[in-house]
């Protein structure tokens, strides 16, 4: 595995460190005559070599060229996970339930009206909707479920199932990967939530979730689904089985892809939480992360937004990480199960996502998944 040797202070950088840092400086300078951007050999340099110091401030001083104004965003929404029966088994999930297990679940419409009514009491704009692989499940279940969606709630902005889902879909019934994501579209699908990426790199896939599609198969539903329209997110689960190699791996294929597409809204990456999975390793620490995430904001200088984790790092690193590059909170996360099934279960209410980001002198703003600001709400 890669070693970090970052200096001790950012004033004693090596060469080939200020050469890399002199580099990611003018990153979206657009007065600069000459634009720059990371390649792979600058990205290495940085997020192996670079100290803390440094990168916070090369991805906060990004941050600030692609969004000047003194705001962070966060969006109000409510994770349902509408099945946990999945034929998967990834080792990392705690989540899941294999089929006829006595705690599998599918979610009635009585349940999920509940959720989407006190979301929406919430000052909530969106749920988002995940499972497993279900195997019993047609493809007309949940096209009928995102129409009653639509029906009954015609302002809910719907972020629904991950590319896994996607794919498996498509190969359980016989249909093209755009055929199942127009399908949905039609079925009332606003937009795509970057799931299931965990690490793309296919060795890495093929140890912690070898039943899941492969990294190229996410990408590629991640591409058909921006040619439709439909934006997404994109995300890294870092910190079990993977190289700190393989992470860079991940991030050079999102800007790959957004150079062709432009989809991606937000980067989201996040620490593995290992309780009760069946990965068995230490959590990373908080420098870990906040490394990760501005080398992220570096690298991915074509995607717009980065999210903090304040759900699996807490409230205190998640307002550290508006200073690496994050310009955006995340979730109010009204509901989260996958990570709590982890041992992780962090709680914030919309008076204490103001209150974190305030503190840190920025001014907190609801946006919708594709970063419009909605009028603020009070704080409950």
């Amino acid at each position: 595995m890669a070693t970090f040797a970052p200096a001790h202070s950012p004033f004693e950088e090596s060469p080939a460190v200020r050469e890399a840092a002199a580099l990611a400086a003018r990153i979206g300078d657009t007065g600069s005559a000459a634009p720059a951007r990371l390649d792979r050999a600058a990205a290495e340099t940085l997020y192996y070599q670079a100290s803390l110091h440094t990168l916070a401030a090369l991805a906060h001083g990004l941050r600030l060229r692609l969004h000047p104004e003194p705001v962070v965003t966060y969006v109000g929404d409510r994770n349902i996970n509408y099945s946990n029966v999945c034929v998967c088994g990834c080792r990392f999930c705690a989540f899941f339930r294999p089929p006829g297990h006595k705690d599998g679940y599918l979610i009635s419409r009585e349940e999920m009206a509940a959720k989407v009514e006190e979301t929406l009491r919430l000052g909530g704009t969106q749920i988002l909707l995940q499972g497993g692989h279900h195997p019993d499940l047609p493809l007309e279940w949940y096209e009928d479920l995102l129409r009653w969606l639509r029906e009954n709630w015609p302002g809910l902005h719907i972020h629904a199932f991950s590319p896994p889902e996607i794919f498996f879909w498509s190969q359980k019934f016989g249909l093209s990967v755009p055929e199942v994501l127009r399908r949905l579209k039609d079925a009332g699908l606003h937009s795509l939530p970057g799931g299931g990426a965990e690490i793309l790199h296919n060795e890495v896939r093929a140890r912690v979730s070898p039943n899941k599609c492969s990294a190229d198969q996410w990408l590629m539903v991640m591409e058909e689904a921006h040619k439709l329209g439909l934006r997404t997110t994109a995300t890294m689960m870092f910190g079990h089985e993977e190289e700190p190699g393989h992470r860079l791996d991940h991030l050079f294929a999102v800007r790959a892809v957004q150079d062709r597409t432009h989809g991606f809204t937000a980067f989201i990456p996040w620490t593995f939480q290992p309780a009760h999975t069946r990965i068995h390793c230490a959590p990373l620490p908080a420098p870990a992360y906040l490394r990760l995430l501005a080398v992220s904001r570096l690298v991915l200088d074509n995607v717009p937004n980065i999210q903090a984790s304040w759900v699996t790092m807490g409230p205190e690193i998640a307002q550290l990480a508006l200073f690496y590059g994050a310009n955006d909170f995340g979730s109010l996360m009204i509901e989260e199960n996958v990570v709590a099934a982890a041992g992780v279960s962090y709680s914030m209410s919309r008076a204490d996502i103001h209150k974190v980001i305030r503190a840190a002198g920025f001014t907190p703003v609801q946006r919708t998944m594709n970063y419009a600001p909605v009028e603020p709400q009070p704080a409950v």
